[in-house]
């Protein structure tokens, strides 16, 4: 288990330092780096393809960055928002708060 969190971990500080002069970028988020944290933290709920029903999680392609702020960062929704699913399994996920950029690039 360590290992694997080991070699995530260094797949992700490496694409982090990788220079890639077309990396697409939206709205102050690189879609590229949305792509790697999206596959090493999300896919064991959500489905690789974000347009489709995951394990665990629903579709989340064309999410929102605010919902993507809300949701991930404080565990909530925003207000007035009706969630695809009544569950509560997902935990929030402060760590990931610099990531939304990225993340609402990969998933617009």
């Amino acid at each position: 288990m360590r290992a694997a969190v080991l070699a995530v971990a260094c797949a992700l500080a490496l694409g982090a330092c990788a220079e890639d002069s077309k990396a697409p970028t939206t709205a102050g988020g690189d879609a590229n780096r949305g792509r790697q944290v999206y596959l090493a933290q999300c896919v064991a709920c959500h489905h690789s393809d974000p347009s489709k029903v995951g394990p665990l999680g629903p579709p989340v392609k064309g999410s929102s960055r605010e919902l993507l702020e809300v949701r991930i960062v404080g565990g909530t929704y925003p207000p007035g928002y009706k969630p695809k699913r009544d569950s509560a399994i997902m935990q929030p996920m402060p760590h990931l708060a610099s990531a939304v950029p990225d993340l609402a690039a990969v998933l617009k």
